[in-house]
């Protein structure tokens, strides 16, 4: 009889389990996408690119199991060639600090992805993108 009892609860245990998934599902996909900003032809963090980090790498602790994309952009410049090298290494050093702050370097995505589409505002075009569960 107790058996019955042990496997009449397992599919509640599952649903249960489910329930947790999708609500985590939901919440990762309420996530901002957080962006940092650079200065033209840098990769240095300033204190408050280094704020937006810190930010993403609490939230990846909160989600170990997430994925983190890390997305790099340069603005065009009319002068020169466009580079995705920078756009790499803007990205790359985000991801750095946020090994460094305690995101496993294995779920981190590191792309270089050159010019911005909105290449109006050079500002906002130097920036990297930090997806937190975005696959």
């Amino acid at each position: 009889m107790r058996r019955r009892t042990v496997l009449a609860a397992l599919p509640l245990g599952l649903l249960a389990s489910c329930a947790a998934q999708d609500g985590t599902s939901v919440e990762l996909a309420r996530q901002p996408v957080r962006l940092v900003f650079f200065r033209d032809d840098s990769v240095a963090l300033d204190p408050g690119a280094m704020s937006v980090v810190q930010d993403a790498a609490a939230v990846a602790a909160r989600y170990p199991g997430a994925p983190v994309r890390v997305l790099g952009y340069i603005a065009p410049d009319p002068n020169h060639a466009p580079t995705i090298a920078l756009a790499r290494a803007r990205a790359e050093h985000v991801a750095s600090e946020l090994a460094r702050l305690g995101v496993a370097r294995e779920r981190i995505q590191v792309q270089g992805r050159g010019t911005a589409p909105f290449a109006d505002v050079p500002v906002e075009s130097r920036r990297v993108e930090i997806h937190i569960g975005a696959a």
